[in-house]
């Protein structure tokens, strides 16, 4: 990601800080994250750093004139900033999208998310279902909100029916953990991802989420998984930090030792 990018991003986080925003207001800017996406005319044209950051906004006035003024208002941020990318931009606008979904849906959308990740995890069929390249994307979408729509907030069912629409090069699950980081991001927390051979009791849970906001500086929300391979003790995973206390990890570098 470029240092244009990583700024573009930032410009756009805060003018979604400002503005009032719904689910429906998320459900039109994915809309138009695909609409860019699929046409590279488009996408060219709102990242071209070569036109004038005016002529820009009022392309986004002239091709999304049936948006809602806050959606207009949102993607006109986006397009006068300045992208290392095409791609990048429609990533951007993705990425407002979900934020825009945790803003307005106060839902435990981390852990639902993270639930049909584990779902689609453990259904490979659902898996190529859903992240195959030449289906129907409405009818993708449409199968989503029949499998979850009815155990999931209209926040989760809207950013998984959105995202397997549009999947690019990203593999379902890949697209599912980037989008619990976003939610995270947008609700200035940090995911933490806790492996146990037996679930924890809240009051575990709440210890251990406490302990690593201490640890990391900024509040932790906790999503578990129960492998009954690990045999005890705990794994956690915050980004790239893995800390592993798990007794196979150990039993593993032990048997390592001895064949060294």
């Amino acid at each position: 990601m470029g240092s244009a990018t990583t700024q573009a991003l930032e410009a756009s986080a805060q003018a979604l800080a400002t503005a009032t925003v719904d689910l429906d207001t998320a459900r039109e800017l994915f809309a138009a994250a695909r609409a860019v996406a699929g046409s590279s005319a488009l996408s060219g044209a709102l990242a071209d750093q070569s036109v004038d950051p005016a002529v820009r906004g009022g392309l986004v006035g002239a091709v999304f004139a049936q948006l809602s003024p806050a959606a207009q208002g949102l993607l006109t941020t986006i397009a006068v900033q300045r992208w290392s990318s095409a791609t990048d931009l429609t990533d951007g606008i993705e990425q407002l999208a979900i934020r825009a979904t945790a803003k307005a849906d106060t839902a435990d959308l981390e852990g639902e998310l993270f639930q049909v990740t584990r779902l689609v995890a453990q259904n490979p069929e659902l898996e190529l279902a859903l992240g195959a390249r030449f289906g129907e994307a409405q009818a993708k979408g449409d199968l989503v909100e029949k499998i979850i729509g009815s155990q999931a907030s209209a926040g989760t069912t809207l950013v998984v029916s959105s995202l397997v629409q549009q999947p690019g090069e990203r593999r379902v699950r890949a697209a599912l953990q980037r989008a619990i980081s976003i939610v995270a991001a947008e609700r200035g927390r940090t995911v933490a991802t806790v492996t146990t051979a037996s679930p924890l009791t809240a009051a575990q849970r709440d210890r251990l989420a406490a302990s690593l906001s201490r640890t990391y500086g900024v509040e932790i929300t906790i999503n578990e998984v129960v492998d009954r391979d690990v045999l005890g003790g705990i794994r956690v995973q915050i980004a790239d930090d893995v800390i592993d206390g798990s007794i196979s990890s150990r039993l593993a570098d032990l048997r390592s030792r001895l064949a060294g």
